[in-house]
């Protein structure tokens, strides 16, 4: 079963580079999201099934989030390319921003054993979950060649930013909050 597990995070390291080839290169926006939906998925499903079965492991808990890292960032660059959009690039390296700094955070935590400063919340689970769907409407509305899904997606991606700071800000409070306790 924990073969199965790793392959579905691999997939998702895969998926980024194949979805971003999709989209900017290829503009196959069908099998582009077609792509994406998996990756998602598999998301859901390695998580699941590791709890379910007993199967989590500190390699998991590493690559799990960097596998979403490694999907988000493609598909963002991606979007923006594709779309010519400062609006979604600003967004995205802001986004992207925020995870290379929550990564700073927990290697900072690993090292002084103070990890769960930045354990996974709920909200941010969230936040990933909410930029998913994000990306899933930007896909389709490429897909279907849609001016109005495209235009409701930006709403999305604020949503996604707002998240995705609260969380950093809930992360960097945590470490600033136990590391001056230590």
């Amino acid at each position: 079963m924990n073969i199965y597990i790793q392959f579905l995070t691999w997939f998702r390291v895969a998926a980024g580079p194949i979805i971003f080839v999709l989209v900017a290169v290829l503009h196959f926006y069908g099998l582009a999201l077609f792509f994406f939906i998996l990756a998602s998925a598999s998301d859901y499903w390695d998580g699941y099934l590791a709890r379910k079965y007993n199967l989590t492991s500190v390699m998991g808990e590493i690559l799990d989030p960097i596998a979403d890292k490694i999907l988000i960032t493609f598909v963002l660059m991606a979007l923006t390319i594709n779309l010519g959009s400062w609006f979604i690039g600003l967004i995205g390296a802001t986004i992207l921003a925020r995870e290379f700094l929550v990564g700073g955070l927990r290697d900072f935590n690993s090292r002084i054993g103070n990890s769960k400063a930045t354990k996974v919340t709920f909200l941010a689970k969230t936040k990933t979950a909410v930029q998913f769907v994000t990306f899933s409407c930007f896909l389709l509305g490429l897909f279907l060649n849609n001016a109005l899904i495209l235009f409701t997606s930006n709403f999305f991606l604020v949503a996604s930013l707002i998240i995705t700071l609260q969380t950093g800000l809930t992360y960097t409070i945590s470490t600033l909050a136990t590391s001056e306790e230590q």
